[in-house]
Parts: structure tokens; sequence; C-alpha cells
């Protein structure tokens, strides 16, 4: 199996073992390593080291045990994408006031059991049904690696996954991702660490999203989301855009305008409405500005 030194930064899997692997062989011979990792919980990028196995919680709450709050298929994603089983995960690290599923995404315990058998069996009825990818979710599924492992290790090679994140993972949860995983989609919310700590409660939050966006947008196709948000085109949506345009002019950005106030967006009072049609319209035009590779 994949050598790894887990609980250290400078997690390296062994990819001569891995040579001709298929990714279900790939995802099984990890999910060891992934279990341990629990021990000093580092997959995300608070860095707790907690001992999740042990019932013990950091930020996000989470335990060992991953639960699932939804898992059907969807139509509202990437056209490319869709239709998409969604597999979404209970619990995330991030805190944002205007999160669509806050309820659930935000609590770890919310859901039913993830149980891989059932899940898997829902995936292949789905693509035999019609859908193109399966999409796994939050949430934030960073969060549950070693579950995220036993599933794909249960899914048919050819599926197209589909790794839906924040970006807000570290390198052991990369390595333990790297290979398993033909696009990555990763919401790249805010433009500065102030907004990010505001409305999300995260520290650090360019640097450690844009190593993520790098390391993506190398190893995988990556597809880029950014909600625009009431009040935040020129904070968030232009340093979004621009550094997109300097450092991967060509990658596939989702650039979405349709913000609605959801969860404790009352909190903030710029977010308390929508976006208007003008602050929409000049976020579509700074991007086409820039070359930026729009899609739907």
């Amino acid at each position: 199996m994949p050598a790894f030194t887990i609980g250290s930064a400078d997690v390296v899997p062994n990819s001569l073992a891995e040579e001709n692997v298929a990714r279900s062989g790939k995802a099984a011979a990890r999910i060891r390593s992934a279990r341990a990792a629990l021990l000093d919980c580092r997959l995300c990028a608070h860095l707790c080291g907690v001992n999740r196995l042990a019932g013990r919680a950091g930020l996000c709450h989470a335990d060992q045990y991953a639960r699932v709050f939804q898992a059907q298929v969807e139509v509202s994603d990437e056209l490319r994408l869709t239709p998409t089983l969604a597999i979404a995960l209970s619990g995330c690290d991030l805190r944002c006031s205007f999160c669509i599923t806050g309820q659930e995404s935000w609590n770890p315990q919310a859901g039913r059991p993830a149980d891989i058998r059932e899940l898997a069996s829902t995936a292949k009825r789905a693509l035999a049904g019609g859908a193109r990818s399966i999409m796994i979710l939050g949430g934030e599924p960073t969060l549950h690696l070693p579950t995220v492992l036993e599933l794909v290790a249960a899914l048919p090679d050819e599926a197209t996954l589909v790794w839906k994140t924040n970006g807000h993972g570290t390198r052991q949860a990369r390595v333990l991702l790297a290979g398993l995983f033909d696009v990555w989609v990763i919401d790249y919310k805010f433009g500065n660490d102030q907004c990010a700590s505001r409305l999300a409660r995260v520290s650090n939050y360019t640097a450690v999203v844009r190593e993520n966006l790098v390391w993506a947008h190398a190893n995988a196709e990556l597809v880029v989301r950014h909600l625009v948000m009431p009040g935040h085109l020129d904070c968030c949506w232009r340093p979004v855009a621009e550094w997109l345009a300097e450092r991967m002019p060509n990658v596939r950005v989702n650039l979405r305008t349709g913000f609605w106030p959801a969860w404790q967006s009352h909190r903030h009072p710029e977010l308390r409405g929508t976006v208007t049609a003008a602050d929409a319209a000049e976020a579509v035009r700074h991007a086409r500005s820039l070359g930026l590779k729009l899609i739907d």
C-alpha cells in the first residue's frame, strides 16, 4: 500500500506502488492512512490537531463518523456535469453566514449515517439512469476523507467523479485525494482575508485557497465558482477575477450572480438583499474584459 507519514505537513505517496492501479484500488489503499489522520486531524487548514477517533472535535465539530444530508440527482450545477448525483456530507470547517444549506452544512450530525453500500448502489442506479457524474460535496467533504475513500473504492472506475470543495484543505488532504477525481470544483469565495474573516470566520484564507487552486489546476480538470455578493463586487470579485486571469487564464469560471440572503446573512447589512442587475452585469463585464472563460 502507499507509504504516508500521517500527521506531517510533508505527506508523500509512493507513486510507484500506485502505478497502473485503478482508481478504486488507489482509494482502497489509502483508507487506513486517512483514518489514521483523524488521530491528529489536520485535514483542513485550521490545523486543529484533535483526536477525532477519541471523540474530540475541532472547529468543524465533526467526529470520526460521516453523515449524509442529501443524495439525489441535481441539474443546477455546471452544464457539462449535469445531471449529477450530488452526495452531500454534513459538517463544514467554514462558517459562511450566507450558506444556502447552513443548517445541514454547519452541523456534522445532520442527516443519516453514511452507508457505503447504499450510496454506491444509489450512484450506480443514477449512472444507469442517465447521470453524467457523481459529485461529492458538503458542507465540506474534506472533513470525512476516510468515508470518501471508502465510497470511491466502491464506485465504478469509469464514472466521472467530481470533488466540490471550499478549497480550505491541506497538502495532507490533497495527497489522499490525488488522482481520484476527474473534476475539482472549488469555491473561491472571498477576494481578501478581511471579508473571509468577517463572513466565514476563517483566517489566512487567500493563501490557502490559492494554494489549492494551483494544485488542482495542475492535477485535474478545474472549475472555479464565485458567488457575487451584494456590496462585494470591488473587494471580492475583482481581486478574484484578476488573480485568475493572471495565474490560470484558461480555467473555467462559473460566475454566479443569484445571491440569496440565506441562513445568517441578516447579521451583515450588505447581505440582506440580492445583487443588483447593474452589479451582476458589471461582474460579467469585468470577467470578459480580463478574458476569463465563463461557463454555465
